[in-house]
Formats: C-alpha cells, sequence, structure tokens
C-alpha cells in the first residue's frame, strides 16, 4: 500500500496553513505552523513570487495531503469526477469526502485521517454488516458503518471517543458515537464540504 511515510508537519508548513494531519495536536502549541510559520528547508524564509500555475499546483498539493491521496489515485479522481454530472470541481471533492477513511474521521472514530485510515485498514470497521479494509471505499447514502463488535472493547477506541467527543459532525452523516455506528444520510453538498480547498484552481490545473 503505497502512502506518504515523511513527516507530516513539514506539509503544513510547505502549504502555509494547517491542514490538520496530526488530528488534537494541531490545536495545541506543539503545531510546527505556530512554531515555524515558513516553509521547511534553507530557503524557507525568502519570500518568492508565486506564478499562477503555482497557485494551482499548491491547490492540488493541498488536497492531495489533507485527504492522504498520492498523484496517480488523485489523477483517477480527477478523471471521474470530469465524467460525472454537475460540476467537475464539487464532484471532486465529493468523491474525497465519501473515502470510507475520511467517513470515519469526520464521525469522530479517528483523531485524524491517518488514524481514521489504520482503522480501516486493520480491519476494525464494517460497512452494512461486511467487513471493509479499503481506505478508499467510496460510501453511499444509506451505508451504516460500524466498529466491528470485537474491536469496541479496545482502549484505543475509549480514548478516541474521549477526545473528538466535542467534534461538528457533518449534517450528511448520523453518528452514534456512544454506540460507535455511523450512518451517511447523503451525498454532500459543497456547502457541507469546509475543506478549505479552491477546486476551481484544482480544474484550471488540469485543464491545461
Amino acid at each position: 500500500m503505497a502512502r506518504y511515510r515523511g513527516a507530516v508537519c513539514r506539509l503544513c508548513r510547505r502549504e502555509g496553513e494547517k491542514l490538520f494531519l496530526k488530528g488534537e495536536r494541531c490545536y495545541t502549541g506543539k503545531c510546527a505552523i505556530d512554531r515555524r510559520p515558513y516553509a521547511p528547508g534553507d530557503h524557507g524564509k525568502r519570500r518568492t513570487k508565486i506564478s499562477e500555475y503555482g497557485v494551482q499546483l499548491r491547490q492540488k498539493q493541498k488536497a492531495k495531503r489533507i485527504y492522504g491521496v498520492l498523484e496517480t489515485q488523485f489523477r483517477n479522481y480527477f478523471a471521474d469526477a470530469d465524467k460525472r454530472k454537475g460540476i467537475t470541481g464539487e464532484n471532486l471533492l465529493i468523491i474525497l469526502e465519501t473515502r470510507l477513511d475520511n467517513v470515519v474521521y469526520r464521525a469522530g472514530l479517528g483523531r485524524s485521517r491517518t488514524e481514521a485510515r489504520q482503522v480501516v485498514r486493520h480491519n476494525h470497521i464494517t460497512v452494512n454488516g461486511k467487513k471493509v479494509n479499503i481506505p478508499s471505499y467510496q460510501v453511499k447514502p444509506g451505508d451504516v458503518i460500524e466498529v466491528k463488535e470485537k474491536s469496541l472493547s479496545i482502549q484505543r477506541f475509549k480514548d478516541i471517543v474521549e477526545t473528538t467527543s466535542s467534534r461538528i459532525v457533518p449534517e450528511w452523516i448520523d453518528a452514534d458515537i456512544e454506540n460507535k455506528t455511523v450512518k451517511v444520510v447523503s451525498v454532500p453538498t459543497r456547502e457541507q464540504i469546509d475543506t478549505n480547498i479552491e477546486e476551481t484552481l484544482i480544474v484550471e490545473l488540469y485543464s491545461k
């Protein structure tokens, strides 16, 4: 399974904003971007003028990093979004939001998307009563996502729920965190996706 294995705090510093890749740590004074609010590397403090292409590229890179997707998969998502009816950029965000690992994170069953991805990969999650360990699995309205009964007693989930109990769950998800059950109510609309991504710039980048 291909995934990024480097220092994730560098990714936030490179994009110049918090991507919340380390969960609750990002809300504390230990957050790297609060302590070093400049790009990583020897020349990180230099001010450089970014071209139009550079601005578009940064939006694509930010989207990939937030959702933990590598280049080939992201390109495939864009191709899929372009084929669907509707606005390509919005379709792309909807595809990313309806990944199983993202839904687990949004519902509060993971402190970060990385942890949610690991929870899925380690066979703790079922969808409609069947084990699913593929983080990129696309959920649909009506799907019921649950933590496996054997996994409910694991201390890890108790710690996760305690940490994420105050998290705001999006309207398109109905989460019963006490019972570790999540139902997908509907496909998310653009207004319900609070990720700070300018998807139109990604479309412009791929349209060249």
